[in-house]
C-alpha cells in the first residue's frame, strides 16, 4: 500500500486578472515544501477546480511538478460524466504523480450501488493510487459506511479523505486498516491522529505549515501533550480559515502575507472586510 501519512496541503490556485498566476504558484509551492509538508493536492475544492477548464488544471499540475517531486503531488479528479472523467484521468496519469483524489459524482445523487460501481471503474482504470474523497455536503450524496468499507478494499484505492462527519465511519475505516484515513476537516486533525488516522489534506495548512508538521511529528514521537498544545495554538486560525466559503479566507491570509493576490473566480467571492479585520488579528497572534 502507498504511504500517504502526513500533512498534505489542499493547494489554492493563485489568480491575477482572471488568469492563473504561475509565478505566485511557484513561490507558494516552494514555501510549503520547505515547511516540510508531505505533499500537495492540486485542483481540488480549495484549488477552485470547478471554475477551471481541464487544460488549465493540467497546466497548474505541470507547473507544480516542475518544483515538487512526483511522490509529493496528488491531482484532483472529479465529474459526473464518467466517460469524460476517464478520458481526463488518462491525461492526468500521463504525468508521474503520487495519486488522484476522487469524490463521488455530484448532483446526480446515485444509489449506493452506483457509487460503488463508479469508484470501481475509476480504480480499475487508475495507474496510480486512488484517494476516495468522502464529502457529502458538497456532492449531495452520502457514501454509507458499508459501501465505503467495501470500496476501499479495491487494491488501487489507498486512502480516504474523510469529510463525512460520521465518527462511526471514521473509526470503522481506521480499524479495518484497508486504507489510510486522512481528515479533510481541519478541526479534526489532532483527533484523527490520536485515533490512529494518517494525517490530513488541509486547506488551512497554507499558513504556518511548519506547525502542522510539528503537530504530527510530536504525535509520531508519542508526545501527545506537545501535539495537543500545537493543535490548540493553531485552533483559532483553523476556525478563522473557514469563517467564509473556502478558499476565501485562506486566500485572504496568503494575500496578507504577500504570497498571492486576493482573487477568486466567480461565483466565489473574496472575504468581507469584517472577516479580513478579524483575520489580521488571528494571524498576528499565530505569528507571535
Amino acid at each position: 500500500m502507498s504511504n500517504f501519512r502526513g500533512i498534505w496541503v489542499a493547494l489554492v490556485t493563485p489568480f491575477r486578472d482572471g488568469h492563473v498566476d504561475f509565478d505566485a504558484l511557484a513561490g507558494l509551492v516552494t514555501k510549503l515544501l520547505a515547511d516540510g509538508v508531505r505533499g500537495l493536492v492540486v485542483s481540488g475544492t480549495t484549488g477552485e477546480a470547478a471554475a477551471m477548464g481541464k487544460d488549465e488544471q493540467l497546466a497548474v499540475l505541470d507547473a507544480v511538478l516542475k518544483i515538487a517531486a512526483p511522490h509529493q503531488v496528488v491531482m484532483g479528479l472529479s465529474g459526473y460524466n464518467l466517460q469524460e472523467l476517464l478520458a481526463f484521468q488518462q491525461k492526468v496519469q500521463a504525468r508521474d504523480i503520487a495519486g488522484v483524489l476522487v469524490p463521488a459524482p455530484c448532483y446526480i445523487r446515485p444509489s449506493q450501488q452506483g457509487i460503488e460501481s463508479f469508484f470501481r471503474t475509476v480504480a480499475d482504470a487508475s495507474s496510480v493510487p486512488v484517494v476516495v474523497y468522502d464529502i457529502p455536503y458538497r456532492t449531495g450524496v452520502r457514501i454509507e459506511r458499508d459501501t465505503l468499507r467495501s470500496i476501499v478494499r479495491h487494491p488501487n484505492i489507498a486512502a480516504v479523505k474523510d469529510c463525512s462527519g460520521a465518527i462511526e465511519t471514521t473509526l470503522a475505516l481506521i480499524n479495518d486498516g484497508h486504507a489510510e484515513v486522512l481528515t479533510g476537516e481541519d478541526v479534526q486533525i489532532f483527533s484523527n491522529l490520536a485515533l490512529g488516522g494518517a494525517g490530513a489534506i488541509s486547506a488551512s495548512a497554507h499558513v504556518r505549515a511548519d506547525l502542522y508538521v510539528q503537530l504530527l511529528e510530536h504525535m509520531d514521537q508519542g508526545n501527545v501533550t506537545a501535539s495537543r498544545a500545537t493543535f490548540y495554538q493553531l485552533l483559532p486560525w483553523i476556525q478563522m480559515a473557514f469563517a467564509e466559503a473556502n478558499p476565501a479566507v485562506v486566500k485572504a491570509a496568503l494575500s496578507v502575507q504577500g504570497l498571492i493576490a486576493n482573487e477568486l473566480r466567480e461565483p466565489m467571492q473574496a472575504c468581507t472586510t469584517g472577516t479580513m479585520a478579524r483575520l489580521q488579528g488571528v494571524l498576528l497572534e499565530l505569528e507571535a
